[in-house]
C-alpha cells in the first residue's frame, strides 16, 4: 500500500497528516517521541528525523516525505542543518518526493508583493539559513538526485497556530487584555491559515508540476494586525482590543530566549507584506479558507 511520511506533529504536521489520512491515504508520522493525532490512517513513529539511516528505512517506498518539523526557534542555526541533511539524504536514497515547509525569511526586505521567483536576498541569520537549505535541496533536484519542492507560508493563523501573533495577541484579545505587538499595526499583512498550509503541502506532494520550484500558501487575509485583532474580538464577543506597537528591542529585554530572536526579523512587520499565490491557486488548485471561518475556528479552540 502506498503511503506518505510526515515529520513533525506540531499544528502544521498534524493538519497535514490528518488531511492525507482523511482522503484515504496511509501516513507515517515521525516525531522524536512518537506523538501525534489518533487516526486509523496515521501510524505514529518515534524516530529522529536527522538520523538519515533511520528516516531512510521509514521512507522506503513512500510517495512523499513532507517535512513540518523544526528545531526550537532559538536553536535554528544549530538544529536545522542536521535535520535538513537527514531529510534530504532520505529523499535521495528512497526517491520519495521531498516537500519542505518553508517561510518568507530568505527573500529579505521586499517592497511590493512577494512572488516565488524573487531572488534570495536574506539580511538575517535565520533568513540566510533558510535560503541555504532551499538552495542545497534545489541543487540536489537539478542534479537528478532527488525531487524537491518548497511550500512557503507567512504568519500562521488558526487553532494552536505557532506564530508571534498567535502566542501574544490572540490570547490577550480573547481575554480582553491589552497587548503590545512589534509591528506597524496598520500595515497590510498576509496571514496563512494552518489548514491552507496543509492543503498546499499535500497538493505539492501530489502534483508532478510542483518539483523543482517553490509555492506560496494562499492567504486567508491581508488585514493589518490591528484589524485582525478587531475582527477576532468581534467574533468572540470580546471587548474592543487595545493593541500597542512596541519596539522589537523591547522583546529582547524581556529575557525570553525565543522572543529575543524576533528582533532580526522586524522587517517582516514594519511594512506591508503581501504574498502573491497566483501560481499556487492556478497550478495546484489550492484556495484560501475564508477569513471568517478561520476566526470562528480560533474562537472555538479557545472555548474548548
Amino acid at each position: 500500500m502506498s503511503f506518505h511520511v510526515v515529520t513533525g506533529a506540531g499544528p502544521t504536521g498534524t493538519a497535514t497528516a490528518l488531511l492525507l489520512a482523511g482522503s484515504g491515504e496511509q501516513v507515517r508520522l515521525v516525531t522524536r517521541r512518537g506523538t501525534g493525532p489518533e487516526h486509523p490512517g496515521v501510524e505514529r513513529i518515534a524516530a529522529d528525523a536527522s538520523d538519515a539511516d533511520a528516516l531512510t528505512a521509514l521512507a522506503e517506498g513512500a510517495l512523499s516525505l513532507v517535512n513540518c518539523a523544526a528545531p526550537p526557534y532559538h536553536r535554528w542555526l544549530t538544529g536545522f542543518p542536521p535535520l535538513a541533511a537527514g531529510l534530504l539524504t532520505a529523499a535521495e536514497r528512497t526517491g520519495a518526493g521531498y516537500v519542505m515547509l518553508g517561510n518568507l525569511y530568505g527573500y529579505g526586505p521586499v517592497d511590493g508583493p512577494l512572488t516565488e521567483d524573487l531572488p534570495a536576498a536574506p539580511t538575517s541569520r535565520k533568513g540566510t539559513l533558510r535560503a541555504a537549505l532551499w538552495a542545497e535541496a534545489l541543487a540536489a533536484h537539478r542534479a537528478g538526485r532527488a525531487r524537491v519542492t518548497e511550500v512557503r507560508a507567512s504568519d500562521f493563523l488558526g487553532r494552536g497556530a505557532t506564530s508571534l501573533f498567535g502566542f501574544t495577541v490572540v490570547p490577550a484579545v480573547l481575554a480582553g487584555e491589552p497587548v503590545g505587538y512589534p509591528a506597524d499595526l496598520d500595515a497590510p499583512h498576509s496571514w496563512s491559515h494552518l489548514g491552507d498550509v496543509a492543503a498546499t503541502l499535500v497538493a505539492a506532494a501530489r502534483n508532478e508540476a510542483s518539483w523543482g520550484r517553490a509555492w506560496h500558501v494562499p492567504s486567508t487575509s491581508e488585514a493589518s494586525a490591528r484589524e485582525v485583532a478587531r475582527q477576532l474580538a468581534a467574533a468572540a464577543g470580546a471587548p474592543e482590543p487595545v493593541l500597542t506597537a512596541v519596539a522589537p528591542a523591547e522583546l529582547v529585554q524581556l529575557g525570553d530566549e525565543i522572543l529575543a530572536e524576533v528582533e532580526e526579523m522586524a522587517y517582516l512587520y514594519d511594512r506591508p507584506l503581501r504574498l502573491d499565490s497566483t501560481r499556487t491557486e492556478e497550478v495546484l488548485g489550492v484556495a484560501a479558507t475564508p477569513f471568517e471561518e478561520v476566526l470562528e475556528e480560533i474562537v472555538r479552540g479557545a472555548r474548548s
